[in-house]
């Protein structure tokens, strides 16, 4: 009786063994996956063990350093060029909104030059008209200066009602919607942002 409990304690220490070096194929382990050293601290090996078994930490073999991360690309400086437009009522100099020009403005590396050119439409005298548009890009300038934009950067130009973009007919209140395009401030922003390669 005493000969079969030690044959069936046996057996089951050599099947749980099997099953543990399966884990670490030709060593020794533990019920932890952990393998058993000898006194000196060498790997116990099995007798199924071959040299190209070999793991981390025993036998010599020593863990291989990590690849060294991949350097991030260089941000290299690009030369950008961006163009608004800012348009008017009838008769007015009263800027909207440019916060979406001085956000642009504000995520550039470096800023060049505003170029801010004003237009009119053709209703009215030339003279006023060329004068309306003048007073339009330097409210536009005046603005972009209270909003943080750097006015040294910035040049004036107008060119009244000589370049008209829109194409309408009509009179009166149709006459004066249709030519809201002629009623506008070219704002030209030269820069440099970084740019990865």
């Amino acid at each position: 009786m005493k000969k079969i409990a030690i044959a069936a304690g046996l057996a089951m220490a050599l099947g749980t063994s099997a099953a543990v070096q399966a884990q670490v194929p030709g060593y020794a382990v533990n019920s932890d996956d952990t393998i058993w050293r000898t006194s000196f601290g060498e790997c116990w090996h099995t007798g199924f063990w071959t040299q190209d078994q070999a793991v981390e930490g025993c036998d010599g073999v020593v863990a291989q350093a990590a690849p060294a991360p991949e350097a991030a690309p260089a941000a290299v400086m690009a030369d950008v060029e961006k163009k608004f437009a800012l348009y008017f009522d009838f008769d007015s100099t009263k800027v909207g909104d440019v916060s979406n020009i001085v956000d642009y403005i504000g995520s550039l590396a470096s800023l060049q030059s505003v170029k801010l050119v004003g237009y009119a439409d053709f209703i009215g005298s030339a003279a006023y008209n060329e004068q309306l548009s003048k007073r339009r890009a330097e409210a536009v300038a005046s603005t972009l200066e209270q909003s943080g934009v750097d006015a040294s950067k910035m040049s004036i130009g107008y060119m009244g009602e000589s370049a008209p973009v829109a194409n309408c007919t009509g009179r009166g209140a149709e006459l004066i919607a249709c030519l809201r395009p002629d009623r506008r401030v070219d704002v030209e922003i030269m820069g440099q942002k970084r740019v990865q390669q």
